[in-house]
């Protein structure tokens, strides 16, 4: 901007030339500009004005206009305090390996107030009350003649629950949709499903998250909208599941056992057909963690995945099976099975005096402590460790489930010749059923490693070779002989070859100091067919004691092994397992020429 000069020198020389005062002409230059300066800021300000007048009128409009949006409108409670957030209510269905239902959606209805739109707060808590018995009047009537403006008082309904509160006719009750997680079957498979809660709510939704099992483990499977509309298939079997839970429940009773637990698993596969755990519980209703005592003692203990116990004679078969794959022995190789046999302070001891020495084969038959340990001994505790490593057995069992991780086993602090020899038969080592099984599986199915799973995947590759198809097929013709003539008599069912071996192991105490006197695990592992295996079934009793005879009996031969059998009796139809003339001993025998 060009300012005009105060003195402008051409007009201060004409001043003088004409005797006038030079400073008047500076006066009258300095008032031109102070005017202007004035008109200048006078036309800036009303210019922000109009903008400022323009901008307030603009807001006004947009406040009035959305509060006569929001008159004309009901009210309602917002979903979410967070601008933009989206509850997802919609959860994927379960079901098992043909499509039938384990889990699924049921739309229902939660129960809210709005006390300040209530006619009569009193009455409408009386007649609540009547509805819900577990209602605290005097709270709701606190809650309805306070302050408060919103409260939530049922998150799920029933259909005759939402019509009776309906019929109070309140205007402050209000109902808001819920979609909930039904379990059609009850008790069905409890510990493989676990369980849902309520996760963000809001009056209109409600999103769905799984607290235990595999709804646990999916949960961002089965949460996923993409996948929503696609179940997950479990390799579950439902008609065979019941019936394996049912003789279960009837063999725990018998037995007067404070436990059980079954695992049926495809030999080849590792798919888990049925497991279950007793005590259960419904899903629908799924009890409250427990606060004091055992967490065994609770029914949300799974037994099958969880129960990690020292299974006695069952780990027989594996030093057996390792030695025979070593070449350290064939079946007929004669093993020293003289009792007690003494290693330092500590001795070992067979059940029974079996004599001064058993055939490999017969160590396995009659179980013979000793026998096994001594085999366990040629070994030695590196091998034995890499081979159990191998089996699965050093870490916690691979299943689909939450509680899996709480399956790992109790290792000994020192792996010496002494652990070596006990863990050979049993103790020293502790793991779940479920190992045992995918261990039995491995040992039955021709030698390659099975990892347990909940999900049906017919294309599922088989696992590494552990040992050799030989080592297997002789493992197997033991197994059987344990049924035939050994001491899982009571296991025989006629038309389906059962092999097997049986295990029991004292229950060591919870706060240690040693092992109780009349409490055991009996547990019986077993295959099926015995010389073309399709399954393995794994039965645990927990403190079981027979006695319909003349004195108490606990171990698994009496015990484990009548209920494996009666499910064997149960389910083997089922799986579409036809009974057949079990093939002739002399068929293994091949005749060569010296």
């Amino acid at each position: 901007m060009i300012r005009t000069p105060l003195r402008p020198l051409a007009r201060i020389l004409e001043a003088r030339n004409r005797g006038e005062n030079p400073d008047a002409i500076e006066r009258e230059n300095l008032r031109l500009r102070h005017e202007e300066m004035r008109d200048r800021a006078r036309r800036r300000a009303e210019g922000r004005l109009l903008v400022l007048a323009g901008v307030f009128i603009l807001a006004f409009g947009v406040v009035g206009g959305r509060m006569g949006v929001l008159a004309g409108t009901e009210p309602s409670e917002p979903t979410t305090s967070v601008a933009g957030a989206q509850i997802f209510a919609q959860r994927a269905d379960i079901v098992d390996r043909e499509g039938r239902i384990l889990a699924t959606n049921f739309d229902t209805h939660s129960l809210y107030a709005q006390p300040q739109q209530m006619i009569d707060p009193e009455q409408a808590a009386d007649k609540l009350v009547e509805i819900f018995p577990d209602l605290d009047r005097a709270r709701l009537i606190k809650d309805f003649t306070g302050p408060r403006k919103f409260l939530w008082i049922k998150k799920k309904l029933s259909p005759e629950q939402k019509q009776a509160v309906h019929d109070i006719g309140e205007p402050g009750l209000l109902f808001g949709p819920r979609e909930m997680r039904l379990y059609p079957n009850g008790r069905l498979a409890a510990h493989v499903l676990g369980g849902t809660s309520f996760g963000r709510e809001g009056v209109h939704a409600a999103e769905l998250v799984g607290v235990a099992g595999i709804e646990r483990h999916q949960d961002a499977r089965l949460r996923d909208p993409a996948q929503a509309h696609e179940p997950l298939r479990l390799s579950l079997d439902l008609s065979v599941q019941a019936a394996m839970e049912r003789v279960l429940f009837g063999g725990m009773k018998i037995m007067n056992a404070k436990g059980a637990a079954g695992i049926l698993m495809d030999a080849h596969s590792g798919e888990v057909v049925a497991v279950a755990s007793l005590p259960d519980f419904d899903p629908n209703d799924r009890p409250a963690l427990p606060t004091s005592g055992s967490p065994s003692d609770s029914p949300l203990f799974n037994r099958a995945v969880q129960g990690v116990y020292e299974l006695g004679s069952t780990l027989k078969v594996f030093p057996v099976a390792q030695a025979l794959d070593l070449g350290l022995i064939n079946p007929e190789t004669m093993i020293n099975t003289k009792s007690p046999m003494q290693w330092g302070k500590f001795r070992i001891r067979d059940f029974k005096n079996y004599g001064p020495e058993l055939s490999a084969t017969k160590v396995i038959v009659k179980s013979s402590n000793v026998g096994t340990a001594r085999i366990a001994l040629e070994i030695g505790a590196k091998r034995q460790r890499e081979f159990l490593e191998q089996l699965g057995f050093i870490a916690p069992v691979h299943l689909e489930i939450a509680e899996a991780s709480g399956s790992t086993p109790l290792l000994p602090k020192n792996w010496s010749d002494l652990s070596t020899m006990t863990i050979s038969y049993g103790h020293g080592l502790s793991i779940s059923p479920m190992h045992l099984a995918a261990g039995y599986a491995t040992i039955a199915n021709g030698g390659r490693r099975v990892t347990p799973t909940l999900l049906r995947d017919p294309t599922r590759a088989p696992g590494e070779r552990i040992i050799t198809e030989a080592t297997s097929a002789a493992m197997r013709r033991m197994l059987r002989q344990v049924v035939s003539e050994g001491t899982a008599s009571l296991g025989e069912v006629p038309g389906y070859a059962v092999g097997g071996k049986t295990g029991t192991a004292d229950k060591p105490k919870e706060r240690g100091g040693g092992y109780h006197k009349d409490k055991v695990i009996s547990t019986f592992a077993s295959i099926f067919p015995a010389h073309d295996p399709k399954y393995v079934l794994v039965v645990t009793l927990d403190e079981p004691v027979e006695t319909s005879g003349s004195e108490a009996r606990r171990t698994a031969g009496w015990t484990a092994v009548p209920v494996a059998a009666e499910i064997i009796r149960r389910v083997a139809p089922l799986l579409g397992v036809r009974p057949e003339i079990e093939p002739s001993p002399l068929a293994v025998i091949s005749l060569t020429s010296n």
